[in-house]
């Protein structure tokens, strides 16, 4: 692999991060430095039915940080969603010493830091009017409360992002909410968290994972050092995937998977996606498909779309991630790449046509029209509108 050396670049993560097996049982002591009263959101029931919620309110406790309120998200967050708990956060007095600890996938982190910052805007307006392409423009004059994110899936890496993804059905849009400030401060990485989730949802969020770190990889906005975070992310995360599907208590497995989808988050954060993200977006709001599963359903085409101009790229991503026997060309090592995603979503049980997920041919008019948002912008190439319904076609 040759590396170039870069004229210039950024590089934004988390305030601290936190790694480890069992570390959530520190997170009193760190929430305590972010402030004194915390608003708690969270995403599956087991995390409370299991005692963990109660553990982490007394944990937050023991150090001298009050519990607010506790919020439980079940689905990807909507607008309503995000102005519902803002205005009652608003109503509660929220301001310097309050601080949002998200425990939970992509949609409870994504909800804690949109509320996060809508909460403390003076306007008192919908985030939809922060949204990209969808509202008014307006941006964030206040800086957002404190975020303490604790991911329970390995996948998203919201814990690692500066963006809030939310979704309307009507109007239908999926768009981000985008602030540097919206970087959570905290990310307590947990793998043992993760050991509980269903296989599908850890099959699915693992292959977001992958498919955000081949994509950051080759983005036409790719850095330096996201592109040295994806091939380590990559190398763990391929093979612990499989594992931690068959044997979700395997500790390495887990560990590997969660330190795969933070660096993931760091990767997209900084350098951004592509195709299969932004068709991604607009199949969960047309069909609603789980946006990891339509990441996983999408890599495949987004790798023979983007093979000829990213072709040295991905073929360094096959031999490094496949350890590919032999010499092989270029083109080669790349159709291996993309036999191989293919065989792993088969190992993982996901499915392959879009017909599969409830996707209609009526739809791919309207999916096609809503693919174009940010992700789509670090695609490695143009994709014109006729050349995306044809691809979405054959996916039927």
């Amino acid at each position: 692999m040759q590396w170039e050396t870069p004229a210039t670049y950024e590089f934004l993560i988390p305030g601290r991060i936190i790694f480890g097996w069992g570390r959530r049982q520190e997170v009193g002591r760190w929430a305590a430095q972010l402030g004194r009263r915390a608003t708690i959101i969270y995403g599956s029931p087991l995390f409370a039915q299991q005692g963990l919620l109660d553990e982490l309110a007394e944990r937050l406790c023991h150090d001298g940080v009050t519990t607010l309120r506790m919020e439980r998200i079940e689905h990807e967050p909507l607008v309503a969603d995000v102005d519902r708990l803002a205005q009652l956060l608003r109503q509660d007095g929220v301001g310097p010493g309050d601080l949002l600890v998200a425990v939970g996938g992509g949609s409870a982190i994504d909800l804690a830091k949109a509320v996060a910052a809508m909460a403390v805007q003076p306007e008192g307006l919908s985030v939809q009017e922060y949204l990209e392409g969808v509202g008014r423009g307006y941006q964030l004059r206040q800086p957002p409360l404190p975020v303490l994110a604790m991911p329970t899936t390995a996948g998203t890496g919201a814990e690692a992002t500066k963006n809030a993804v939310i979704s309307s059905y009507d109007p239908p849009f999926k768009r981000s909410l985008r602030d540097d400030r919206l970087m959570p401060r905290l990310a307590v990485v947990d793998p043992e968290l993760t050991v509980s989730v269903p296989a599908a949802v850890t099959a699915a969020s693992g292959m977001d994972a992958i498919t955000q770190l081949i994509e950051s990889y080759i983005s036409r906005r790719a850095q330096p050092i996201p592109q040295a975070l994806c091939v380590q992310g990559l190398q763990m995360g391929w093979s612990a995937l499989p594992v931690a599907f068959r044997n979700p208590t395997d500790r390495q497995a887990r560990s590997r998977m969660a330190h795969a989808a933070l660096l993931s988050g760091m990767a997209l954060a900084n350098s951004g996606l592509g195709l299969a993200h932004g068709v991604a977006a607009a199949l969960g709001v047309h069909a609603q498909v789980p946006h990891g599963l339509a990441c996983a359903m999408l890599l495949p085409t987004a790798l023979r779309v983007n093979a000829q101009v990213r072709q040295i790229e991905l073929a360094d991503l096959a031999h490094l991630v496949l350890r590919l026997p032999g010499p092989l060309s270029a083109e080669a090592a790349v159709q291996a790449l993309i036999e191989a995603v293919e065989e792993l979503c088969i190992q993982l049980g996901l499915p392959q046509r879009l017909s599969q997920v409830g996707v209609r041919p009526e739809q791919i008019p309207a999916i096609v029209q809503d693919s174009y948002g940010s992700s789509m912008k670090g695609n490695p190439r143009d994709v014109p509108e006729a050349e995306l319904a044809a691809l979405l076609e054959a996916l039927l």
